[in-house]
């Protein structure tokens, strides 16, 4: 499967970034009947997609439902990775996906968009220690014909990942947050002496894959990051 929605150039050009920002400084076999997505534009999702807003270190969604803890201190870069048209992919990244056309995604809403990108530091100051991260975006289910289950979405989650050198830790299994049941994913890296991990949750909500993916240099640390994230009632679509 592409790395990217070929119509908008969603999630994996995202993730990409994120993972290609932290070096600079098997798909699953539920997969496999997952559609390539195709050239032509993806219908709109069924529901209009919703920003969310931060307030007092916290992002919350009210439309799907959820929201996230921020650490404090941490920067944010949900417009900048949003804008990433702007930012030129590293030249080192043979895996970066291309850049979307000029018209960009051709829904307003309807494609994939990052809600929010909190990293540690600055994703371009350098420093020994592995820069820990949010990344959670949203792409509508239409781009990929065939999307049945959350499950399905780990086929080219897992691209991206070993494609930047990370090495699946856990198959995509059920993960229970409060009474929510997500699919997620381990993975992790060797970055010199230190080891990096990845945690990726999906769901499947309002015509979207939703999902979240945490990034830090120890187990405890992800699961901290996990932790900060909870799942309410999702406000009914108008």
């Amino acid at each position: 499967m592409s790395l990217r929605c070929v119509s908008c150039g969603c999630l994996y050009g995202f993730l990409t970034f994120v993972l290609v920002a932290q070096s600079s400084s098997q798909s699953s076999s539920s997969s496999s009947s997952l559609s390539k997505p195709t050239a032509k534009a993806a219908p709109a999702a069924s529901s209009p997609l919703d920003p969310g807003t931060v307030s007092n270190s916290v992002y919350r969604n009210p439309a799907f439902g959820f929201s996230c803890k921020i650490p404090a201190q941490w920067v944010l870069r949900t417009e900048e990775m949003n804008a990433r048209d702007d930012v030129a992919p590293a030249k080192e990244d043979r895996a970066a996906p291309d850049r979307p056309g000029e018209g960009g995604c051709p829904h307003a809403g309807g494609c994939g968009r990052v809600l929010l990108a909190a990293f540690s530091r600055p994703p371009e100051a350098r420093a020994e220690d592995i820069n820990s991260s949010i990344l959670i975006a949203a792409e509508s289910a239409a781009a990929y014909p065939g999307l049945k289950d959350a499950a399905q979405y780990f086929g080219p989650v897992t691209e991206v990942a070993q494609a930047q050198g990370f090495e699946v830790v856990e198959e995509p299994y059920e993960f229970v947050i409060g009474t929510r049941k997500v699919v997620r994913g381990d993975f992790q890296k060797d970055v010199g002496s230190r080891v990096m991990r990845q945690s990726t949750l999906v769901v499947l909500a309002r015509g979207y894959a939703v999902s979240f993916t945490f990034i830090g240099g120890t187990g405890d640390e992800v699961e901290e990051l996990v932790g900060g994230l909870s799942f309410g009632v999702a406000k009914t679509a108008r």
